[in-house]
């Protein structure tokens, strides 16, 4: 059993954890006080592009705060009653997190058509210099989450973020022909656009996390090449029962049965089964060698 690789992947997966965090803590702390300024200005200004951009940033705080619990809370040991950890907390986190995004969505939906069918004066100017500031500010954000993107929790987070980014570029547009034109409409119809691109994003994550909450392989990985390669080490005759699953945002675990022709090789094939494990990018790998005494004339996985 493959004892020794799950201790070393959870010192390496525990030691990138304090950087995540911080950059989570940064990034909630912009990204609500930001969201008060820009829901003054757009309540001022009557503009429901900037409200809306300033909801996305709420909403963001709040899933950054989730985020940043799940980070906090995965990185946790494993004890007697979570031999694997918790952080399985942290897909639950990225589906809160897109269940969330759906919800400011749809508001967002309804209250464009309400403005679709009674307009609304719009301060053009005020949207626009506000809009900007908040684009610097969610590109900023962005920015710092952008190097956690293997973390579906962070993933989660990034979202709402680049929801944001969105959000602000429609309300400087907003702004803009406002201003220039005076044509309101173009409010709510910009915010019903990046509604749209949100909302596909957020069924992405969605999709994913259900699927690693229910114990599916893993988008990155194709389990059938993955099969042909373990059985395709010197001295394996078959690999059977063979499972790859999610521990978190991030760390894959893998199980499976290998039939060797004589048990005197199995230090020699383990380390190569964990080789091609850890190419696949599973740290977790754990294989049960069976001996047998006849060969195959093929290979099955």
């Amino acid at each position: 059993m493959n004892a020794g690789s799950h201790e070393h992947h959870y010192r390496h997966a525990a030691t990138g954890a304090p950087e995540q965090r911080q950059r989570l803590l940064l990034a909630l702390t912009l990204t609500w006080a930001y969201a008060l300024v820009e829901a003054v200005a757009g309540w001022r200004g009557g503009s429901l592009a900037l409200l809306a951009d300033a909801g996305h940033m709420v909403t963001d705080g709040a899933a950054l705060g989730l985020a940043l619990l799940a980070s906090w809370i995965a990185a946790r040991p494993p004890s007697a009653r979570h031999s694997f950890g918790l952080g399985r907390v942290e897909l639950l986190a990225a589906l809160v997190n897109a269940l969330a995004m759906l919800a400011v969505v749809f508001g967002i939906g309804v209250e464009a058509w309400s403005r679709f069918q009674s307009p609304q004066p719009v301060d053009g100017a005020l949207v626009g210099v506000v809009a900007v500031i908040g684009l610097a500010v969610n590109l900023l954000v962005a920015w710092k989450l952008s190097h956690g993107q293997d973390n579906m929790n962070v993933r989660g987070a990034f979202l709402h973020v680049m929801g944001d980014v969105l959000g602000s570029v429609a309300a400087i547009v907003a702004g803009i022909v406002v201003w220039a034109t005076g044509w309101t409409p173009i409010d709510p119809l910009l915010s019903l656009l990046i509604g749209g691109l949100v909302l596909a994003a957020s069924l992405r994550l969605l999709r994913d996390a259900v699927h690693g909450l229910l114990d599916g392989v893993p988008f990155a990985v194709s389990l059938p090449q993955l099969g042909r390669e373990l059985a395709a080490v010197p001295g394996v005759i078959e690999v059977h029962d063979l499972h790859v699953w999610s521990l978190s945002g991030e760390r894959l675990a893998l199980s499976a049965h290998v039939r060797i022709g004589d048990m005197a090789d199995w230090p020699a094939v383990l380390h190569a089964l964990r080789h091609t494990a850890d190419d696949h990018g599973i740290g977790h790998a754990t294989f049960q060698p069976e001996a047998v005494q006849w060969v195959p004339l093929t290979r099955r996985q």
